[in-house]
Parts: structure tokens; C-alpha cells; sequence
């Protein structure tokens, strides 16, 4: 079975909507921009709640938990890798000097033996819907317009924070 994570997209409203998104850490990442973010995600297991798991992952990648939200699923996508992934939108604000992430160990070089620990996540930032879909990985983009459609059907799904 492909793996499966679970996420959150973080949004809130300014002069427009704007998103949060990642970008992963370590030396196979750091020179690539357009369509290496991701909203914050990690996989779970069979048995797990994938809301629960978003909100998990969400506080390890970011170093600051969720906190009480009225989150609204934004369906599932498939990554060109074949992981799911299944994402819920909430509104919020985050500062992302803050932003701490957790840790995880990574191969370095490719093919070497030799592990290194990299930080999951070198950075978070906040994007307008229309930055957004050029930061994305192209999968993800689905969620930046399932956000946008719920917006415009129901201007304050998720309530003010």
C-alpha cells in the first residue's frame, strides 16, 4: 500500500487570503524553490485518525500546536510518487519567526551509508493563493483551489480566529 499522509492548511485573511506553506530541510532540498513546498504533513498509520494525525504533524513541523479549530476537509490527492495525502483547511495566524521543526535522520550523499540529521522543515512562509500554486508541489495545488472554491461558497468556514 502507497504511503499516506495527512495535513493542514493553514490560511488566513489579509489584504487577501493567504496560505502557509513548508519547505522541507536538508541538502536535497535547499536549492529547490518552485514546486518543493508543501503544506505542513506526515504520514500515518492504518488505525490512525488522519485529522488527528494533520494536527500532530502540524505541531512537530512547526514547533507550535493548532490549538481549537473547526477544520474543513479539503479531499484527498495523489503525489506522482503515489503517496495520498489528505488535507483539512483552518484559519489561523502563525508567525513564522517562531516556526521550530522537528528533526528526522536522512541518507547524505544519496547511496553513501552515511545518515545526517536534517531539521523536517528548513522554513514556513506565507503566500498569496496565486504565490502559492507556484510554490506547491504541482499535486498539492488541488488544495489551494479547494481552499479558494470554499472560500466563495461559504466566505467564513472556518470562523475568525
Amino acid at each position: 500500500m502507497a504511503a499516506r499522509s495527512a495535513g493542514i492548511l493553514l490560511h488566513r485573511r489579509r489584504a487577501a487570503v493567504e496560505v502557509l506553506l513548508v519547505h522541507p530541510g536538508g541538502p536535497l532540498w535547499s536549492r529547490r524553490d518552485a514546486g518543493a513546498w508543501s503544506l505542513p504533513k506526515g504520514e500515518y498509520e492504518d488505525g490512525e485518525d488522519p485529522l488527528a494525525a494533520a494536527v500532530r504533524e502540524f505541531a512537530e513541523e512547526l514547533g507550535s500546536p493548532l490549538g481549537p479549530c473547526e477544520p474543513v476537509a479539503l479531499g484527498e490527492v495523489q503525489l506522482r510518487s503515489g503517496k495520498r495525502v489528505i488535507a483539512w483547511a483552518v484559519e489561523g495566524d502563525l508567525d513564522t519567526a517562531t516556526v521550530r521543526s522537528n528533526t528526522c535522520e536522512v541518507e547524505w550523499p544519496p547511496r553513501s551509508g552515511r545518515l545526517i540529521e536534517v531539521p523536517e522543515i528548513d522554513r514556513a512562509e506565507w503566500f498569496s493563493l496565486a504565490e502559492a500554486r507556484l510554490r506547491l508541489n504541482p499535486a498539492q495545488v488541488a488544495f489551494i483551489d479547494r481552499l479558494e472554491a470554499a472560500l466563495t461558497v461559504a466566505p467564513d468556514i472556518a470562523g475568525r480566529s
